[in-house]
């Protein structure tokens, strides 16, 4: 009974720590190293703690937590934590060269304490991406979807539909990161980027797919259900309670 109480509380005190995005290893690297400067500089303890406090949260914003996604035949998963910001049609990014025919776009924003890694909202194969410098408005405003900087990513399901994902710069961010290349076959909940600090990313849902989120609701990357293909249920509503 001791033994398993002592695993329990290993496994809660584990569960806490959670990984860290190889990405994020030179900026808490370089925050470490100037906390430790500045205590051996024997600078004012306000410093000191300053430098702590970002020390951690820069650890938290590059951590990589593990995700359960769904595999369900014909679902499509949130690509990225944050709040869902707008729902409603807009036309594809010309880059991808998808027509002007508005799909339906679920566009969630991400603050600076989300998790930032990127994942593929399903399976299927990379067919075309395109990057286009730009801006770096304020990611929850709409007209950031065409004027801030970006990455954007066009999928063909298993299904053989069309679906577009893209990243774009916020703010603060500054630089977007994708690992993704055309012609790989990917499931839906892999890693294929980030973005630092703060951003957005836009989902362009199959033709005649629609929404399965609300705007306010809170979407979690390689878990959430944004859009199912074999449903026709129409754009999904909800209220605060």
């Amino acid at each position: 009974m001791l033994n398993q109480q002592k695993v329990l509380t290993m496994d809660s005190i584990l569960s806490v720590f959670v990984p860290i995005h190889r990405e994020g290893y030179k900026f808490v690297g370089a925050f470490l190293v100037a906390t430790l400067l500045l205590y051996l500089m024997e600078m004012p303890s306000f410093f000191v703690n300053l430098a702590i406090i970002l020390t951690v949260w820069c650890a938290y914003f590059f951590r990589d937590p593990d995700r359960v996604t769904p595999v369900k035949e014909g679902l499509i998963i949130s690509p990225a934590d944050g709040v869902v910001q707008s729902v409603g049609e807009a036309v594809p990014p010309a880059e991808l060269e998808m027509g002007d025919k508005p799909r339906m776009r679920v566009s969630i924003f991400m603050n600076v304490f989300d998790v930032h890694v990127n994942r593929i909202p399903a399976d299927g194969k990379i067919v075309r991406q395109a990057y286009t410098p730009g801006k770096y408005l304020n990611a929850s405003l709409d007209k950031a979807s065409e004027e801030n900087e970006r990455h954007a990513i066009l999928m063909e399901t298993e299904s053989g539909k069309e679906i577009a994902f893209v990243q774009i710069a916020g703010l603060v961010a500054r630089r977007i990161l994708c690992w993704a290349v055309d012609g790989d076959e990917m499931k839906a909940g892999e890693r294929f980027g980030l973005i630092r600090f703060g951003s957005r990313v836009d989902v362009y849902l199959p033709e005649g797919v629609h929404s399965q989120v609300c705007v306010g609701q809170r979407a979690i990357a390689g878990e959430t259900v944004i859009g199912n293909e074999k449903i026709r249920e129409k754009d999904r509503e909800g209220e605060i309670r």
